[in-house]
């Protein structure tokens, strides 16, 4: 690497090869960015090493930036250090809130941060300081986070999560990196950890699985534990026979055999409706337990022929609802919430360790499943074993017609580390094996990985898993008893999902977990699902649907209209609070083929709360909200698919709940005023000049669906015949702005009839089977 800096070995600045000029560097007890003090009265103890990794390596990356480390005298396992004092620059950070989600946390000094901070961005400034980015890394065995330290010093926290572990001095531990976008900063950012630690790939990288497009259905808030195969038949045929098939079904928990100690080794599964009586059991053999391997296949009692277990539920389920492509099912990364059952015949050596947590994690939010498993324990496959763990579920389920696996509760090894080398060499071993496994049995994609959010997980366990939940656990109500959860839970889960995704969407592609369409906020959850760019999919009670609400996200072939890049929070949104500051309103954006959408969303009401040290109620800031909007909301240079508007002069704006359009400059600001949990989308489409007959055209797409604009497939303009060819895959109300009105409307080139209202076309396109694709043309 490129020589290290500290104030104890140079005293200066600069000291750089000559490929590769950082932007940051140490001068005197000050770190400085692009001339800018950003950290001040930082210890002499700290090191800097300019990366080495820039323009040289990679022409994407546009700016060098800088790896931070430091020395210590003593030899420890857990070091908390100062690298210097952050005063009035406003900050956003994601931290853990729980052991095993982030959220964001905004602030503008050193004292606002929280513990187990996974990374910062701090704004810009109007005389020339870039956005800096601090990301805590890995070392060796040691895992760092940032954490407020004493009058407003940033302090790095490195620790290995094993006493026998230990170490004195560190060069990377922290990189910083600037830049003038927000959001290639951190992609910037990620770029130069892949190639510094060698450990995992980004997004851009691996293809997610199908089911990303498809309308999925889940078992959980459905079933709980007493899931069994005749309620998800009746659950599945409920949603094809009232126009929603699903293409995915993900079994949740419920399905295996689990025993609690005290129980007999023959006693396995449970039917329990309460949520939380599972966390002390564990796992007592890989196949399915009773409930699923006592199937019998209605067509086996009809020919004579033995089918029977979970391998013939899967063959009865997909061949009679043929939109299902995929079925999943739930397992946690140890195998069970308790692990696996020592000295059980046909199981790997297991051993029950006690969870130890952190200093760090002992100020997360209380949390029942850390409770049960830190009384019950956990029981651990030695990490040399863990290959024989996943082989032995995995061969299983994809031997019965399984098509991938939910991995939940995955951020448990850091409690579990202290005889295994620490936390990393521990996650490296589990990672390792769980990755090789996913390859060999469901084509290397096949996870939702749940319950991983740390940077342990995101450096070391994403090789090939490329799917991944963004927020925690979609709450119907407040476990906590607050009646008014069932609504500020609701703005919580928007937030933990849009600001992770800035950090979590580099390694893998965000999922915004389930919810349910009968819900009392089902349409605001719907919305933020219809634009988010990843799966989207259900708990809803066997035969309780919101039917007009579902058909606004699914398709009749069970496939979805989804982004083609993943949803994040708009630029004015980061280094605000859009849950309990009584004045931001959360508005995220994303990209379909050929327009841009806009969601804004008011999630005031609730969230973090550092005093108690929990999410709760914040009430008095659940109350209208007004925010301003414009087409430059929108990254349009973003994803593998930008959309170029160099020349475009003037957008055509769509609003689903108001159903009305507006024409706007670039720049042109829109108000928008929210009453609490509501929402509005905004299609945002380039309007192009016919040069012909100078009409001016705007495609919005099937404005029946929540993502409209995700409808158009392909878009041709036609200068010489004065025409538009747009492909739209899909049924309902097809509208276009035309300054015009066009004197013929065809579908697949038929003449059709529509309607042409305050500059709308309005056209009615029937699902066109089986593909659902059609073109729409309109002749000026």
């Amino acid at each position: 690497m490129a020589p290290s800096l500290s104030k104890v070995s140079s005293g200066v600045s600069g000291l750089v090869d000559s490929h590769n000029q950082s932007l940051i560097s140490l001068e005197g007890s000050n770190f400085i960015a692009n001339g800018h003090v950003f950290l001040s009265d930082v210890p002499d103890n700290i090191t800097v090493t300019p990366s080495p990794y820039g323009s040289s390596t990679d022409k994407s990356i546009s700016t060098v930036g800088s790896f931070v480390g430091f020395d210590t005298v003593e030899s420890n396992s857990r070091h908390v250090v100062p690298i210097g004092k952050l005063k009035n620059i406003k900050f956003l950070s994601i931290f853990r809130f729980k052991v095993w989600w982030t959220t964001h946390w905004v602030g503008s000094n050193g004292k606002d941060l929280e513990n187990e901070t996974q990374m910062v961005i701090l704004d810009k400034s109007d005389s020339g300081r870039p956005y800096i980015l601090l990301l805590p890394l890995l070392e060796g065995p040691f895992r760092a986070s940032l954490q407020p330290g004493t009058d407003d010093n940033v302090d790095i926290c490195v620790e290995s999560g094993s006493t026998k572990v230990t170490s004195t001095g560190f060069r990377s531990v922290l990189y910083v990196h600037v830049g003038e976008d927000p959001f290639n900063l951190v992609k910037e950012a990620m770029k130069v950890i892949k190639v510094h630690l060698g450990t995992f790939k980004l997004l851009e990288e691996k293809t997610p699985p199908g089911i990303v497009d498809k309308f999925g259905w889940c078992t959980w808030d459905a079933f709980y534990l007493t899931v069994h195969p005749q309620g998800v038949w009746e659950g599945v045929k409920g949603l094809v026979d009232g126009g929603c098939p699903p293409g995915l079904v993900l079994i949740d928990d419920g399905w295996q055999s689990i025993s609690h100690d005290e129980d007999p080794i023959t006693k396995e599964g449970m039917n329990c409706a309460v949520a939380g009586e599972q966390m002390p059991c564990r796992l007592v053999k890989f196949q399915e337990n009773y409930k699923f391997r006592d199937y019998v296949s209605p067509k086996a009692l009809a020919t004579g022929a033995p089918n029977k277990g979970m391998g013939a539920f899967i063959k009865d389920l997909k061949e009679e609802f043929n939109t299902v492509d995929f079925v999943y099912v739930w397992h946690a990364l140890c195998g069970y919430w308790g692990g696996l059952r020592p000295n059980v015949p046909g199981l790997p050596e297991t051993k029950v360790i006690k969870p130890e947590l952190s200093p760090g994690l002992k100020k997360t939010m209380e949390d029942l499943a850390v409770d049960k498993i830190v009384n019950t324990g956990i029981g651990l496959v030695p990490p040399e074993m863990a290959d024989q763990l996943y082989e032995g579920i995995h061969s299983h389920l994809e031997n019965v017609g399984i098509d991938g696996v939910k991995v939940d509760v995955i951020h448990l090894l850091e409690m579990l580390c202290e005889n295994y080398g620490g936390r990393v060499d521990l996650a490296k071993a589990y990672y390792r094996a769980l990755t090789d496994s996913v390859r060999k049995h469901f084509k290397g994609n096949g996870v939702i990985a749940s319950m991983e959010h740390c940077n342990d997980f995101m450096f070391l366990g994403t090789e090939a898993i490329c799917l991944g939940r963004v927020g925690d656990d979609f709450w119907c109500t407040d476990p906590s008893g607050d009646p008014n959860g069932t609504f500020w839970l609701q703005g919580c889960h928007m937030v933990h999902c849009a600001y992770n995704s800035l950090w979590m969407g580099n390694f893998i592609h965000p999922d915004w977990d389930m919810f349910q369409s009968t819900h009392p906020c089902a349409e605001f959850h719907a919305a933020s699902r219809a634009i988010s760019g990843g799966p989207i999919y259900v708990s809803d009670t066997v035969g309780k649907h919101n039917f007009p609400l579902l058909k606004r996200l699914v398709l009749p072939d069970g496939s979805i209209l989804r982004c083609e890049y993943y949803a994040l929070p708009t630029r004015d949104c980061l280094f605000e609070d859009p849950l309990h500051d009584g004045k931001t309103m959360l508005k995220i954006w994303n990209l379909n083929k050929y327009t841009g959408v806009i969601g804004a969303f008011n999630c005031q009401g609730g969230g973090w709360c550092r005093e108690t040290r929990r999410n709760q109620c914040a009430s008095q800031f659940s109350h209208m909200v007004t925010a301003k909007t414009n087409p430059k909301d929108i990254e349009w240079k973003s994803g593998t698919n930008p959309i170029s508007i160099k020349g475009v002069q003037v957008f055509a704006l769509y609003f689903s709940q108001s159903k009305k359009h507006v024409l706007s400059k670039p720049d042109e600001n829109i108000e928008i005023s929210l009453e609490p949990f509501n929402f509005e989308l905004i299609t945002v489409s380039p309007v192009t000049v016919l040069a012909g007959k100078s009409v001016h055209f705007a495609p919005f797409g099937l404005v029946n669906m929540l993502n409209a604009g995700g409808a158009i497939q392909s878009l041709a303009y036609d200068d010489f015949e004065s025409s538009v060819q747009i492909g739209v895959k899909g049924a309902g109300e097809m509208r276009v702005f035309a300054s015009d009105k066009p004197r013929a409307c065809k579908i697949d080139g038929r003449d059709v009839g529509f309607e042409y209202e305050e500059h709308m076309v309005i056209v009615q396109v029937p699902w066109s089977s089986p593909s659902g694709l059609s073109t729409v043309g309109y002749l000026f």
